[in-house]
């Protein structure tokens, strides 16, 4: 039912120091911008998903409750949004499942700098029942247009969204019997816990339960995301000529990748970029 991660909300506070940032790490130009119902929005759009930035605007409801959710953050990682190909299914699934799905609502968007108009069907699941990671599922109608690159060595796509948990079997049983991700990979270690690796697309849902943690064991925490580069050097020389702080390019625990943390310009959300080894040719 679910095809691929659609996007992932970063609330930021500022909505141009954001998308400032995010077009310096990504090298990439906003694809869609618009404002309303309480919030300013920026979305880049990459090959296989789009990271929507959301600042408050005003003091509706909305807005106040975005400012709550910051608690004086610069940014945090809000909600995931699934794309599915038939709503009709999934609300159906959801329902069975028991995880409370809204109604269906038909959405409509207009892109400020261009006047296009997108449209999608939209639910959410009840946040008491997702481990308080925040859930929607959405089919478009068409496809939003891609962010363009705006400079060399740009960020190409999602590696994996990160998601800690303080109980690896009821939120594995969430993504995977519940949900339909495939889970490809689990595996414990004794220095760096636990990694269950479920397929969402043409990228991970990373659920990571870490030794002594120290955590809440009924809600789970969307933690940080991993960026997929093609050339992660020219990406690093980039992002330092830029003023950007990242740490140095180190063997990633999956063979065949190399990572690197950025640890400014990124809104204080936790951001890893990587590098996959070319596969060999037969």
């Amino acid at each position: 039912m679910i095809t691929g991660l659609d996007h992932v909300v970063a609330l930021v506070r500022d909505i141009g120091a954001a998308k400032a940032a995010y077009q310096t790490l990504l090298g990439r130009a906003p694809a869609w911008q618009n404002s309303g119902e309480g919030a300013d929005r920026v979305l880049f759009t990459l090959a296989n998903m789009t990271i929507e930035l959301m600042a408050p605007n005003g003091f509706s409801m909305t807005a106040e409750r975005m400012r709550a959710l910051l608690d004086g953050q610069e940014g945090v990682l809000a909600s995931l949004c699934f794309r599915v190909a038939d709503m009709g299914k999934m609300h159906r699934r959801l329902d069975r499942v028991a995880l409370k799905p809204d109604p269906v609502a038909e959405v409509e968007s207009s892109d400020a700098e261009s006047g296009a108009i997108l449209h999608w069907k939209r639910t959410r699941a009840a946040t008491e029942l997702t481990r308080s990671v925040r859930m929607f599922f959405l089919e478009l109608a068409d496809e939003r247009p891609l962010s363009p690159a705006t400079d060399i060595a740009p960020i190409d796509a999602l590696d994996h969204v990160v998601i800690t948990t303080e109980d690896s079997d009821r939120a594995a049983a969430l993504y995977g019997a519940r949900l339909g991700l495939d889970l490809a990979l689990d595996r414990s270690h004794q220095d760096w816990g636990q990694l269950m690796f479920f397929r969402c697309g043409d990228l991970i849902v990373e659920v990571v339960r870490r030794p002594g943690a120290g955590g809440d064991p009924l809600h789970d925490r969307l933690w940080g995301l991993s960026w997929r580069v093609a050339d992660i050097d020219a990406t690093r020389a980039r992002l330092i000529a830029a003023g950007v702080d990242v740490s140095e390019v180190r063997h990633g625990r999956k063979p065949g990748t190399r990572i690197m943390t950025v640890r400014t310009g990124t809104c204080g959300i936790q951001t890893v970029l990587l590098e996959r080894s070319p596969k060999p040719v037969d």
